[in-house]
């Protein structure tokens, strides 16, 4: 028999516990979803090392935050749900700025920021001295710094860029415009290299880009650049200096021109009236055309070239005796 006292003692006791019980889940709950707050924004609040501009490309978040991982950014799963809540980051160039920002902003920004874009042209046949002078008017970069960057990251000292026009995004780094340029014509070399000979050797297609370079400074149009190139090897098969002006353009020297002084007093390896073979650098930055007539020379028997004033082409020989009536013909024009 029940007592019924005791009953509702005990209904209360069994009441009390589960009120406690229910008390503690709570209070775990608050406790548990406090600090889960508190380290979220901790997260978002931590600074995120980043350039001043970002390259976005299309896809998908995760696409996106793995391609940024891949650049070296300290990025994370949870960025990926926070980027579906502040929503899709735009593709392109990024402007960040110089400022340090914490992961909320940096994240807020790939969504919102864009960059302004400018257009920077490298003609065939530019040396890197002068067109990192004209990139660092244009961009208000440091042209020192641009050449330390070069020196830094660049294989070869020169014939290390592709010519073509390039939309380099405003506020850029002197370090990441170096970067950027590098990284495309590593590829655009690789990816040329394997179309032509299957297989991709970095010294001997600089070996190609060094001969080239002389090609480009000396053609007069992409026609005659593989029977330019057949001159060249002739001359090496023989054991002649190549004695040509264009090898004189390097650097700074690109637009200046060759005089019989500067023929006597330069005595680097770019001067090929002094010394036989190659220089040991590249003149300039070339053309595929270029590059393709090193591969490719016409065959000829071609020794000697002269400009013609009237025709702007060149003149081609194969004996000096011949040569010499070109150079006469020319005097009379």
């Amino acid at each position: 028999m029940t007592i019924p006292f005791l009953s509702m003692k005990n209904n209360a006791k069994i009441s009390m516990i589960k009120n406690i019980t229910i008390y503690k889940i709570f209070f775990f709950m608050c406790h548990f979803f406090l600090i889960f707050i508190l380290g979220f924004f901790y997260y978002l609040s931590q600074p995120l090392k980043s350039n001043s501009v970002v390259f976005i490309p299309q896809g998908s978040v995760s696409q996106i935050i793995t391609y940024l991982k891949q650049n070296k950014y300290e990025m994370s799963s949870i960025d990926k749900y926070i980027l579906f809540f502040l929503g899709h980051p735009q593709s392109g160039w990024i402007h960040i700025g110089t400022k340090e920002l914490n992961r909320a902003e940096f994240l807020h920004k790939l969504t919102v920021a864009k960059a302004a874009l400018k257009t920077i042209t490298l003609i065939p046949g530019e040396t890197s001295a002068v067109f990192l002078d004209q990139v660092a008017k244009e961009l208000n970069l440091n042209q020192t710094i641009l050449l330390k960057e070069l020196e830094k990251q660049a294989s070869y000292k020169e014939g290390i860029f592709i010519p073509q026009t390039y939309k380099i995004p405003k506020g850029i780094t002197e370090k990441l415009f170096i970067q950027i340029l590098l990284n495309y014509a590593e590829l655009f070399n690789k990816k040329t290299s394997e179309k032509i000979f299957g297989d991709y050797n970095s010294k001997k297609w600089h070996q190609y880009i060094i001969i080239a370079s002389v090609i480009q400074k000396e053609a007069a149009n992409e026609k005659e650049m593989p029977i330019i190139a057949s001159v060249i090897y002739n001359r090496l098969k023989k054991g002649m200096k190549l004695q040509m002006d264009g090898t004189l353009n390097y650097g700074i020297y690109s637009h200046i021109k060759v005089t019989p002084q500067r023929i006597q007093q330069d005595n680097s390896s770019y001067n090929t009236y002094k010394f036989k073979g190659l220089p040991e650098e590249a003149v300039c930055n070339v053309s595929l055309a270029a590059i393709r007539a090193a591969i490719f020379p016409a065959k000829t028997d071609f020794l000697y070239f002269v400009r013609d004033k009237t025709t702007k082409a060149h003149v081609f020989s194969t004996n000096i005796n011949d040569h010499n009536k070109a150079i006469n013909l020319q005097k009379g024009k």
